[in-house]
């Protein structure tokens, strides 16, 4: 499932200082979170009496395959963490809720956005099962690198709130949340600048 990048949406100028941005912030953002980072670690790993970082294969640019890296959350995890399990899945531990409501547990994928892998701001990885489905005009969405936030995580910041009140929550996901959220990063990655993203960044801490 490998994309050809020669289209990509933004100018090479814009390319470079979306990349330079990534790197020096996730860079600074590292070396200053890192004592905290390790704490949360260790009381993790602790807690959960095994690795308090969890890894989950996903798509990032151009169908490239990835470890998305993030504090684990959830216990007796088989496979990978769900994506669309609601914030009152009994998995969920009461660290990992608030993990989860706070977007702590997403720290570690600085060093995602440091390595390449990720920025800040673009759509949100899918697992395979999902970026599989992408087909013709939407499948542009691999053409940029994924983002830690971006529209479509600002649009459903309230989604485990949405997702609980489903009876079929997989469902409601396939058929709901995903299609839109494919639209709205279909309309960023045709609309992006650099500027604009800064703006996205503004707008998740705010």
């Amino acid at each position: 499932m490998i994309i050809n990048s020669a289209n990509h949406p933004l100018s090479m100028s814009q390319r470079i200082a979306k990349r330079l941005f990534d790197i020096i912030f996730s860079l600074l953002l590292l070396l200053t979170l890192l004592p905290l980072l390790i704490l949360i670690w260790i009381l993790l790993s602790v807690f959960m009496r095994e690795n308090g970082f969890f890894f989950q294969q996903r798509v990032g640019r151009g169908g490239q395959l990835f470890n998305i890296i993030k504090f684990k959350t959830m216990k007796n995890i088989s496979g990978y963490e769900s994506t669309i399990t609601s914030l009152d899945d009994i998995r969920i531990t009461k660290i990992g809720y608030f993990f989860r409501q706070t977007k702590i547990d997403e720290l570690p994928q600085l060093w995602n956005v440091l390595i390449g892998q990720m920025s800040f701001v673009g759509p949100r990885p899918d697992v395979p099962d999902y970026a599989d489905k992408l087909s013709g005009s939407d499948r542009m969405i691999l053409l940029v690198r994924p983002g830690i936030t971006g529209p479509a995580q600002i649009f459903y910041s309230n989604e485990g709130e949405i997702l609980s009140k489903q009876k079929n929550i997989k469902k409601y996901n396939d058929s709901v949340i995903w299609p839109n959220k494919v639209r709205i990063n279909l309309k960023y990655v045709n609309n992006q600048t650099f500027w604009g993203d800064v703006r996205y960044i503004w707008r998740t801490i705010v």
